[in-house]
């Protein structure tokens, strides 16, 4: 697939031309307002006690695995730099800032935090919400108007809690299975072990309430377990089938929380629309669809035509939001896909990581796509506040683009999540009207990705001296020159 790297353009016109080119012509600003554009205004949100809480700007920071805390679910220095460099960033709403599994096998690597029964969870995570804070005031006066939240997961299928796949599934999927060469009698996690997982995430979201947390997210994205749910079709029991049943477990997941914590804000990530799952084509190594006709009609995901799969229907997804206001989640994070399973959608990119395949079409077109998806929802849900993803791999033209969909009403907060590893302090740079800087920009290639999926913690190993020079960057460099002697 031939394309024009974004790195290559070298004006905001001459970006402009080749996003218009590829069917964008109406996403992006040619100036930058700084502190008097759309980006800096802020947003009120009400709070369950009838007060409001103001959020300072437009931009939020997405939570992120590390792969880089201790086996007992304990953050190292590593954990809590990144978090720092989260509250320097000059956003006003930080979406999570880690996945925090909720039990042990509900981890997607061997180091991610999670709650832990034999551990002071008060404590972890105090430590980083304390951290985060600390630099916000330090660098920007107060935290007043800094909106923090926890993101509470369960990994399911991508479990890997000791290293190795070790799926909790929610219902048999023979796609997935065949392109993880699962057995055929993989267990599905049963309706007591679902609510046994809804339990912790209640228990895990008044331990976040107690240290201080303005709101938990209840995770529903990526492949991960609540997101498998929604699209479960052929499962059996309470969990399964109907839309009602698909959706049962978050409901009482939210029910909870608020029960037990009635001040806590609720907000879920979500990936509002799911892509049927691709692999690397044998020949070129070109992202392809697994066996998509012999598949149809596909019944396990979320917000897709079932006959016709890698396209989206909308008729879900808004029911689940609809239902996600009556419940009283505050805001909504939008995603696509999985990374696991259709990345190329998920997370555009030009150099896919280890595992992955090239893109089957020109990156820019999944971030228009991502964007569409988000103004689409955004026309057919106008009160909750929604944020956006896939700014990343736009890299020096971000804030360009993101300026425009908040500035029209498209999308009401603009989630950075790759590029906050490189360049943390966009945001302040964006609003306070300085020059970018060119060199930290992320130029997607994916060793963020390729490190963890390769046992080693996450981190922006070309760009951020901090990972530079760890002996690790060299294995990836090594991993990364391999692979693309095969062509991925």
């Amino acid at each position: 697939m031939s394309f024009t790297p974004l790195g290559r353009l070298k004006t905001i016109e001459a970006f402009h031309a080749y996003l218009a080119s590829c069917g964008g012509e109406d996403f992006c600003d040619l100036e930058l307002e700084a502190a008097d554009g759309p980006l800096a205004r802020p947003l009120s949100l009400e709070i369950p006690d009838g007060t409001t809480r103001t959020i300072g700007n437009r931009f939020c920071v997405h939570p992120m695995e590390g792969w880089d805390g201790t086996e007992q679910g304990a953050p190292t220095e590593h954990t809590v730099r990144r978090w720092r460099r989260f509250g320097e960033s000059g956003a006003k709403l930080i979406w999570g800032g880690e996945a925090f599994a909720v039990q042990a096998d509900g981890r997607a690597n061997p180091n991610q935090l999670y709650l832990n029964p034999d551990r002071d969870n008060h404590a972890n995570l105090a430590l980083l919400l304390g951290e985060l804070r600390s630099s916000h005031r330090s660098a920007f006066e107060t935290d007043e108007d800094l909106l923090v939240g926890l993101q509470l997961t369960h990994s399911g299928r991508f479990a890997r809690p000791e290293g190795g796949m070790e799926p909790r599934i929610a219902e048999q999927n023979p796609v997935l299975a065949a392109k993880y060469d699962l057995p055929a009698g993989t267990h599905v996690l049963s309706d007591d072990e679902l609510r046994t997982i809804r339990d912790n995430m209640i228990k895990a979201a008044i331990v976040a309430a107690e240290v201080g947390f303005d709101f938990v997210d209840i995770k529903a994205c990526h492949g991960y377990l609540l997101h498998e749910l929604l699209g479960a079709r052929t499962r059996p029991g309470d969990y399964g089938g109907s839309f009602e049943n698909r959706t049962r477990l978050f409901r009482e997941i939210v029910e909870g929380v608020q029960s037990a914590c009635p001040r806590l804000l609720l907000g879920t990530r979500v990936s509002i629309t799911d892509l049927y799952p691709f692999v690397a084509d044998e020949t070129d190594r070109t992202g392809v669809p697994l066996d998509l006709e012999a598949n149809l009609p596909w019944l396990h995901g979320f917000g897709v035509d079932q006959d016709n799969p890698i396209e989206s229907d909308w008729t879900e997804p808004v029911a689940f939001l609809e239902l996600a206001q009556r419940l009283g989640i505050a805001m909504a994070n939008l995603t696509v896909g999985s990374p696991y399973y259709c990345p190329h959608l998920q997370r555009p990119a030009a150099y896919p990581p280890s595992d992955g395949y090239l893109p089957p079409r020109d990156p820019l077109l999944e971030v228009i796509r991502q964007l569409q998806t988000v103004r689409e929802i955004k026309a057919r849900v106008p009160e909750l506040p929604l944020v956006g993803t896939g700014y990343s791999y736009l890299q020096d033209w971000l804030a360009h683009v993101a300026q425009h969909e908040v500035r029209h009403g498209h999308v009401d907060f603009v989630g950075l999540g790759r590029s906050t590893l490189s360049y943390p302090d966009l945001p302040a740079d964006v609003i306070a009207g300085r020059p970018l800087d060119k060199k930290r920009f992320c130029r997607t290639f994916s060793d963020c990705t390729t490190g963890p999926r390769n046992g080693m913690i996450s981190g922006c190993y070309p760009l951020d001296p901090y990972y530079k020079i760890m002996p690790q960057a060299k294995t990836i460099r090594t991993i990364r020159t391999e692979a693309s002697r095969k062509g991925t």
